[in-house]
């Protein structure tokens, strides 16, 4: 789905010369009322000494702001302020809704300190013109934060979702109907609603380590109700992951799931949200319908900043609801096409991650292969079909040569690792990982006159290591062809995946690649915690299609691709949202390092885009998908 930060943000910052709003404005959520957007935020005052026993505290209350454009709001005020005992130690994270004529905000009530679950609970203000306060409640008898009313009601009753037990986890998002608004602060009927929690609660939380909490008030749609909530990845096994989602509701029984984002529709990444007074947090908290296909997402950033953020409202829906989740590569019925061999020492333990090129009608496999001892060389196979081996080496056609890939620890790991081949005029030339078993991994390159290669004549030109000393560096390749005369190298250096620009592939002495950030991880997705290039792009009229592998934090290998622009490759067009292979297949999922899958290349053959892949660092396995409807995907995605 496409959403763009405002390029403004954040649109309200601290104003230091407001105690009450001097640390922190947050967490706001939007409302229109007679041609202007009000915003309710949650304010955040210097640390003063307070209440019973002079306590120093900082005191949260409610601000409130206006705005012509919904983007540059004026004349802040205190709005809702400590007045009754349930409230006496704060207000806060408003969620403001307009039903009828009136508008309810409801808000955390903070009504002991130090702060226990017991004295946390939700508060409900009310207004018709955001001029006064009309009434408020105490709403929860019982720990809870985040309450919104559903903007009409439903089947003659009155709808709302809160998060229960936020602070007495496992927290959940659980859904409630009234009969009236009394109802509403009537804590004989939410006793008994408490009581059978389970049974109201709606299934989001994906592990128990996680957290969620009701963000924006649901929005309607044809399909039914959109809620947009925050989703706290690892919040029990920190570092948390702060991210956004959303989860389509029926429209006539909001108790019911339909569907729901696969990924994040935010995280933590520009500067406001990485840095204030709690780190690295995104928190939706109100919406604005702007234009027909556009959503204002009003989010509270590092707890210090009120932003907003555009969401194509269609391309969420699609996220949610169409098909494109079954866009796949299809595996090969007779994988693993490559398995050890005993007999061959040299790759008697392991055959993986595999570069192919399609030359003169055939496959032409260069695999990484491992001997007990656990020195990496390159076998050779070919294919006529992608399945059937119908030749391969009984000797490696790669071996280690220099000092920087030759074993020092017995055993260890070392030699030449996870070639990638580029065709440039009459040379292929092999990126490959260089490891000795004690310094870090290296890009070393090579070359071979494609005459030789076809006629098995493996006469390679020396290997020159191309990326810097003392940096761990892999996954690298040649572009297959130049960008504004220069050559581009893919490589991948730290988590990201890095361009370097070269007038020329000879390296001198100390000539190393230069390290350009490309694209980098998404937190809390499934490439979050590092990502590399697979191999060489394939050149579609659409732009060029480049496969990557991306690593969860649980330590997954699974596949997506990418959309470049075919005159300026730098410029993403688009990223799957979903991997599109992911290891499920025995052979991916047990091996020297469980749950992989692998490749160094892809070929464009009629129609189809073809992969030969390492599964498991054990085998090779063969997969195919409709490049139609991968660039289909990835024309409707931009999810960098």
């Amino acid at each position: 789905m496409i959403v763009e930060r405002y390029p403004d943000n954040p649109i309200l910052e601290p104003n230091h010369e407001q105690f009450w709003e001097a640390e922190a404005v947050f967490n706001g959520c939007p409302a229109r009322y007679n041609k202007k957007v009000y915003l309710v935020y949650r304010a955040l005052s210097q640390s003063h000494y307070y209440e019973v026993g002079k306590t120093k505290m900082q005191l949260s209350t409610i601000g409130l702001a206006d705005s012509t454009d919904g983007f540059h709001f004026k004349n802040r005020t205190r709005f809702i302020i400590p007045e009754q005992d349930w409230e006496r130690f704060g207000c806060e994270d408003p969620r403001v809704t307009k039903l009828d004529d009136k508008y309810y905000i409801f808000y955390t009530a903070l009504s002991n300190y130090p702060f226990s679950a017991e004295g946390i609970k939700i508060a409900v203000a009310t207004t018709k013109n955001f001029k006064k306060i009309d009434e408020r409640h105490l709403v929860t008898p019982f720990n809870a934060k985040g309450m919104a009313l559903f903007p009409e009601r439903i089947n003659g009753k009155l709808w709302a979702l809160l998060t229960v037990n936020t602070d007495i986890p496992p927290a959940k998002i659980g859904l409630v109907s009234f009969d009236k608004e009394e109802d509403m602060w009537d804590h004989e009927k939410w006793h008994k609603w408490y009581q059978d929690l389970d049974s109201h609660a709606l299934p989001l939380t994906r592990s128990p380590n996680d957290q969620i909490e009701v963000g924006a008030p649901p929005i309607r749609t044809p399909q039914g109700w959109v809620v947009i909530y925050a989703y706290i990845k690892n919040y029990f096994t920190p570092p948390p992951i702060f991210m956004v989602e959303a989860v389509l509701l029926d429209k006539d029984d909001p108790s019911k799931v339909i569907a729901h984002t696969s990924v994040p529709i935010l995280n933590p990444r520009e500067y406001y949200e990485k840095i204030g007074m709690v780190p690295n947090i995104v928190f939706p908290s109100g919406t604005l319908k702007k234009a027909d296909d556009v959503l204002l997402l009003y989010y509270g950033a590092a707890d210090t900043f009120c932003a907003v953020a555009a969401i194509k409202f269609s391309s969420l829906m699609d996220n949610m609801l169409n098909d494109d989740k079954g866009v796949k590569f299809v595996r090969a019925v007779e994988n693993p096409i490559i398995s050890p061999q005993s007999f061959n020492s040299w790759e008697s333990k392991a055959t993986f991650n595999p570069a192919a090129l399609y030359l003169e009608s055939k496959f032409h496999i260069v695999y990484r292969a491992m001997g007990e001892d656990n020195t990496s060389v390159m076998g050779y196979a070919t294919s006529p079909d992608g399945v059937t081996i119908d030749y391969r080496s009984p000797e490696p056609i790669y071996v280690p040569r220099e000092s920087f890939e030759q074993k020092n620890i017995e055993n260890g790991n070392s030699g030449c690792e996870d070639p990638r081949l580029t065709v440039i005029r009459d040379r292929i030339y092999m990126c490959y990982t260089a490891y000795d078993s004690i310094n870090v991994p290296r890009v070393a390159m090579t070359w071979i006159k494609k005459t030789d290669f076809l006629a098995r004549r493996w006469h390679w030109s020396p290997p020159v290591l191309i990326s810097p000393p003392g940096l761990d560096d892999k996954d690298a390749f040649v572009f297959p062809q130049k960008v504004n005369n220069k050559y581009v190298i893919v490589h991948r250096s730290g988590e990201d995946m890095d361009l370097a620009f070269r007038d020329s592939l000879d390296f001198g002495e100390n000539d190393w690649l230069e390290e350009y950030r490309w694209i980098a991880p998404r937190k809390g997705w499934w490439d979050s915690k590092r990502i590399g290039a697979a191999g060489p792009p394939v050149k579609t009229k659409d732009g060029w299609v480049l496969l990557y592998h991306g690593i969860s934090e649980d330590g997954i290998y699974r596949i997506g691709a990418l959309l470049l622009n075919l005159e300026n490759p730098v410029e993403v067009l688009g990223r799957t949202a979903e991997p599109i292979l992911e290891p499920e297949m025995p052979y991916e999922r047990h091996g020297q390092v469980h749950n992989v899958v692998f490749p160094c290349s892809a070929t464009l053959i009629k129609g189809e885009l073809i992969v030969f892949y390492g599964g498991a660092d054990k085998v090779v396995g063969m997969a195919k998908i409709d490049i139609s409807k991968l660039l289909k995907l990835l024309k409707k995605s931009n999810n960098g």
